[in-house]
């Protein structure tokens, strides 16, 4: 029996997405995180996990299951990372056994929010059948096959972000430079040490569900087709990045807390903000803590003083259907 587990992320600072050649940090959430069990068998499987099962109460547990965990499982994805795996394998010329096997998962990532609960299944997924045919694959490869299974075999657009510290863990530093992507098709990633950052909350709705696709439908098109503010701000957004991972190794977390609200502020400029995301924002802003976005919308991550100040935005959030937590890294 193989068991292997990929956490949850929260991006701490930089582009809202990252496949635009920028810089980001980000770090991964133990609170959260995808299991998969691997295991020999007669024929090959990929067993459902409950969000797989089409069966519910009554019309509105359906209803209420569709909103929060949208309209597929997970076994689509590891249809998909068994198939970038295979391809992989093949074109480096590795022969894998012919050993069958059952595969299966679950998560208690949120899903939908921004905090890479997909990614998550096939990271855990990837490791899982690595260890099962002892294949060797370096990190760096490991997050673009994540990537890829998305992107090339589902037709999903996504980054790079939630693939390289998920694969990573920990806190991370990522310069998606160009010239190194051109050339060898990853950036440079850097470990960061997670005790140097200020007291971080993660905050995120309990009934919030719109998925990376609503933020990013049209931010792509105005970046590729050189509209000035996105430009300007994926630009901006990459020095914020790289004056945060100054700022925490010079032990300056006032500055680092000033960052994650320009970070979302300038987000705030180059697109609409809904009303239940920008809601949370305000509400931690208005306790004195700072706030940005998570991922794509349905979470907040920022940073608070003490004690008591947690203890006060957990009040502020009570009545709005947000749970507040501080990240495991």
């Amino acid at each position: 029996m193989i068991e292997t587990v990929a956490y949850a992320r929260a991006g701490v600072l930089g582009n809202p997405s990252d496949g635009y050649f920028g810089k980001t940090i980000a770090l991964t959430l133990r609170n959260f995180r995808s299991r998969t069990l691997l295991y020999p068998s007669e024929r090959l499987e990929i067993r459902p996990s409950d969000a797989d099962i089409p069966v519910w109460k009554n019309l509105e547990e359906l209803r209420q299951h569709t909103r929060w965990r949208g309209y597929y499982g997970g076994i689509r994805i590891i249809r998909a990372l068994l198939m970038r795996f295979t391809d992989y394998c093949d074109a480096e010329g590795i022969e894998l056994h012919d050993r069958n096997f059952s595969i299966e998962y679950e998560s208690n990532i949120p899903l939908r929010l921004g905090m890479g609960g997909s990614s998550a299944i096939i990271t855990s997924a990837l490791r899982a059948v690595m260890q099962y045919y002892d294949v060797q694959i370096p990190l760096p490869v490991q997050a673009n096959l994540a990537l890829e299974t998305e992107t090339k075999e589902l037709g999903v657009a996504a980054g790079l972000q939630d693939r390289v510290v998920q694969v990573y863990e920990g806190l991370v530093y990522m310069d998606f430079d160009r010239s190194l992507m051109d050339s060898r098709g990853f950036g440079e990633y850097e470990h960061l040490d997670s005790a140097l950052l200020p007291n971080l909350y993660v905050a995120y709705r309990t009934k919030l569900s719109e998925g990376t696709e609503v933020f990013h439908n049209n931010l792509r098109q105005r970046f590729e087709s050189g509209d000035t503010a996105v430009v300007d701000a994926m630009e901006e957004w990459a020095r914020i990045a790289e004056h945060g991972r100054n700022a925490l190794l010079a032990g300056d977390t006032d500055r680092f807390g000033q960052l994650i609200d320009a970070n979302f502020d300038l987000r705030a400029r180059i697109y609409r903000i809904s009303d239940a995301n920008g809601e949370m924002v305000e509400a931690a802003r208005r306790t004195g803590a700072t706030a940005k976005f998570a991922g794509s919308g349905g979470a907040i991550i920022g940073t608070y003083r003490d004690e008591e100040h947690y203890n006060s935005l957990r009040a502020a959030f009570q009545n709005l259907g947000v749970r507040v937590v501080r990240p495991k890294t």
